[in-house]
């Protein structure tokens, strides 16, 4: 188990980084308005923030007692699965909510269907628009970071 400040203070500055990288991707892009733009910088960041301690957890238990090569591959796989899979989450549970007002009522069959089909469709959206908002900064974060584990490894 990675120690709790360690865990505390990457998945501060790994939310920092996701939260950066999407931040200077939309700015770029001239992207809607100034609050979208808030709002899915913050999705990214909290995103980052939820998953550091997930991927590192994941990557010491995949590399406990190998090579630093195997830790660097672990922490990448790691830490970025760990990332996609937990912003995407987030964004696809912000998705439904909005479509939420248009389902059926709660726990019917009908209503497993839609958040079933919502959430299917809000994750396919994420990866096909969401993912390129992690290049090339969050790239060379994902870097940075595994090479941090890689040398660090306990």
């Amino acid at each position: 188990m990675p120690t709790p400040g360690t865990a505390f203070l990457g998945a501060l500055l790994w939310a920092l980084a996701m939260g950066a990288s999407t931040l200077v991707n939309l700015l770029l892009d001239n992207w809607v308005t100034p609050q979208k733009i808030r709002t899915v910088s913050v999705l990214f960041a909290a995103g980052g923030g939820l998953a550091f301690p997930v991927g590192l957890f994941a990557a010491r238990l995949v590399s406990l007692g190998r090579s630093p090569e195997v830790a660097f591959a672990a922490a990448f796989v790691g830490i970025a699965a760990a990332t996609i899979g937990l912003t995407a989450l987030l964004y696809a549970l912000q998705y439904r909510s909005y479509y939420a007002e248009w389902h059926a009522p709660v726990f019917t069959l009908t209503w497993g269907f839609q958040f079933a089909f919502t959430m299917a469709v809000a994750s396919y959206q994420f990866v096909v628009l969401g993912i390129r908002l992690y290049l090339p900064l969050g790239f060379i974060a994902l870097f940075a970071a595994s090479l941090w584990f890689a040398r660090h490894q306990r």
